[in-house]
């Protein structure tokens, strides 16, 4: 990524990401650039309401950053859908299944951490993170069976519908998030921080919730991770 660039001791060392340092040092120089055509003193400066940063300001910068081809991350597909442009499409979906086969030979298309022990469950993969699919469903219902793959952590989407769910597998969040409280409380088999890979809509799966519980303080083990397997 390219990125503008102020040497100046006073800064200490870089930003830790990119996309961090490349806002830091945008800001740096814009208020430094407007500080010195306004010929005030510092003093002056700082209390001059029309040297303050606007929104335009913060939109320019952020124009300078994807015209180096960066891409926003997204945690939920409606981000990429409402500005393409700006974000990667939602990962870990479509149809190249390359996670291996279990020991019964299916085709693994997922792992993830369970928020509680619960029956393994087979069930229909259906995607649902967007308004129109939330309210198809209030409306006509949650078609029996349905195994969720939401790619927010969040939980407010899905709430009005989430005890219509046969179990839930989160794409985003920890155990610790909103949604895997949420699936706990109300006893629906749910787990977070997901990767998929293979899996598309429609798909019947079967999802390992019969894994023990995934430890919230302690470092990622795939070993303890449960699988999401492709029946058909």
């Amino acid at each position: 990524m390219s990125q503008p660039k102020i040497i100046d001791d006073k800064w200490g060392k870089e930003a830790m990401m990119p996309t961090v340092e490349f806002y830091h040092t945008a800001i740096r120089r814009l208020v430094a650039e407007k500080f010195a055509a306004s010929g005030k003193t510092w003093e002056e400066a700082v209390v001059d309401p029309s040297l303050e940063l606007t929104r335009s300001d913060f939109e320019n910068i952020e124009q300078q950053l994807l015209a180096t081809g960066y891409l926003f991350e997204t945690s939920a597909q409606i981000s990429f859908i409402e500005e393409p442009g700006k974000y990667k499409p939602v990962q870990g979906v479509g149809d190249s299944g390359t996670q291996g086969k279990d020991d019964q030979g299916r085709l693994i298309v997922g792992t993830g951490d369970n928020v509680f022990t619960a029956p393994d469950l087979e069930g229909t993969a259906r995607f649902v993170g967007t308004v129109d699919v939330v309210m198809d469903m209030l409306i006509n219902g949650v078609p029996e069976g349905t195994i969720a793959i939401i790619d927010d952590s969040g939980g407010t989407l899905t709430a009005p519908i989430l005890e219509g769910f046969a179990g839930v597998v989160c794409m985003g969040g920890t155990i610790r998030s909103h949604l895997g409280i949420l699936t706990r409380e109300y006893g629906i088999p749910c787990l977070m921080a997901s990767e998929l890979d293979g899996l598309v809509e429609g798909d019947r799966i079967f999802v390992e919730y019969s894994k023990d519980a995934a430890n919230a303080y302690a470092e990622r083990d795939d070993a303890a991770r449960a699988l999401i397997v492709k029946i058909s």
